[in-house]
């Protein structure tokens, strides 16, 4: 049986690329949850053509678990509904070869919907789509970009349970200094970035500059900037699969956390953006270099006033509130500034033709779907309401003072998440359920656990 797919994928595509990839003999096909974890399948060649025909069957809990997979039964997609099929759809144009995989494999991303082809809301990426269909609708079509942040370290702690800068998979040597910028550092871990750069090529991604970090194993990934902004965030997603995997094969592990090292910055997921018209002009750039127009200065002012009831989506999890301290090239107020980095929002120096906004909160452990949809949410916000951002910050951002309410812990950032009509609106009614519902479920598991930390403080003093 043939059905029209509602993701507008074909089975043309498909057929084209196994003719055009003999050597390919399975598939990853992945769905992304609302913690922007992959979730689905490997699949063998044979069975492709059909879910390019007529979808493929899974069940409506797998948009429901928590960051360690396990049902979230708050967010009403496990038994209130029975824990029922939906179908996934392949997303036109996600089809590509996995380089570097023995034997050959390719992947492929999905979009849940309903049986009836309608939308399943809890699924990130309709959010993110119904905010670039908003904008079309009104003649503006966002684009950008995400930089990728990551530390690659050895696979096993220290004797104090602490993590360990990888080795140069070149050489074995250990660098354990910041070394910043440094050209040399890089030079160690290129077999393995040399790969990473074969797969996204392979995957037509086009990964760009490749740069030493502000911490010991840090590194940073920039992507080149994408018309479509949905394709800008599914080569985030590609690209720290294709890290994590090629980390593997060289013997050590790519770690997204926002911060693994207590002593150094965390890792941000910073995201550029602009506006484009119907002839492909940005609707930012300014018509005088450096005075400003409305249009940026008022989505700056609308990304400042929802930055507090959005900072769940920018830090999700209980490590991403350790990246934020004064200092520590993380923003922790809602400040703008030109050529800052520490503001939260910042217009970049360089060509004037590229103007855009640097959106600095988000951490590498949020999903990038629902980051650019409240994103881009806010940004219409501020247009909408003409909100002015006040005078820019100049000199140490982290001294600026501001009126907006921003979260200053998880907890915090939950409630706040909650009780937003904006978010509620940014994400759809579902996918602010969900969200909220897992962030909450995987609060409490936070709090039930006696950590180390706990008889380290408290075992031989209380």
């Amino acid at each position: 049986m043939t059905t029209n797919s509602p993701s507008g994928s074909t089975v043309t595509e498909a057929e084209a690329f196994l003719a055009a990839h003999p050597e390919i003999e399975a598939f990853d096909i992945i769905l992304h949850d609302s913690n922007g974890i992959g979730r689905g399948k490997i699949i063998r060649r044979h069975e492709l053509l059909s879910i390019y025909k007529s979808g493929r069957h899974m069940p409506i809990s797998i948009l429901g678990l928590d960051i360690c997979g396990e049902d979230v039964h708050e967010t009403g997609l496990i038994w209130d509904q029975g824990d029922g099929d939906r179908r996934a759809w392949p997303i036109p144009g996600t089809l590509v070869p996995l380089a570097g995989t023995n034997p050959p494999r390719g992947e492929l991303f999905l979009s849940l919907y309903n049986l009836d082809g309608s939308q399943m809301t809890s699924d990130p990426r309709h959010a993110l789509q119904n905010q670039v269909d908003a904008w079309a609708a009104e003649g503006l079509y966002p684009a950008g970009a995400f930089e990728l942040e990551f530390f690659l370290l050895e696979n096993e702690r220290d004797q104090n349970g602490k993590m360990i800068p990888a080795r140069d998979v070149l050489d074995r040597r250990r660098n354990s200094k910041t070394d910043v910028y440094s050209v040399d550092q890089l030079h160690g871990m290129l077999p393995l970035f040399n790969d990473v750069y074969a797969g996204a090529k392979a995957a037509g991604i086009k990964a760009e500059t490749l740069i030493s970090e502000f911490a010991p194993g840090q590194y940073e990934l920039t992507l080149h900037y994408r018309e479509n902004v949905m394709q800008a965030a599914d080569d985030l997603m590609r690209l720290k699969r294709l890290v994590r995997m090629h980390a593997r094969l060289h013997g050590v592990t790519a770690c997204f956390m926002a911060k693994p090292n207590e002593n150094y910055a965390g890792s941000g997921m910073h995201f550029h953006v602009s506006m484009l018209d119907k002839a492909g002009r940005n609707v930012f750039v300014e018509p005088v270099e450096g005075q400003y127009n409305n249009t940026i200065k008022h989505a700056i002012g609308g990304l400042q006033q929802t930055m507090g009831e959005s900072m769940l989506v920018f830090a999700p999890h209980a490590n991403s509130w350790r990246r934020f301290a004064s200092q520590s090239y993380a923003p922790v107020s809602p400040t703008w500034g030109v050529n800052n980095r520490s503001v939260a929002l910042r217009i970049p120096a360089g060509d004037i033709r590229a103007r855009r906004i640097e959106h600095r909160p988000a951490g590498v452990d949020a999903n990038p779907y629902l980051v650019a949809a409240t994103v881009l949410a806010g940004i219409r916000h501020g247009l909408k309401h003409q909100i002015d951002p006040g005078p820019e910050t100049t000199g140490n951002g982290y001294d600026a003072e501001t009126t907006v309410i921003i979260p200053e812990d998880w907890r915090s950032a939950i409630k706040l998440a909650q009780d937003s009509a904006f978010l509620k609106e940014a994400l759809g009614e579902d996918m602010h359920r969900t969200f909220t519902a897992v962030k909450a479920a995987e609060y409490a598991r936070v709090m039930r656990t006696v950590s180390e930390v706990d008889f380290d403080l408290y075992l031989h003093t209380v």
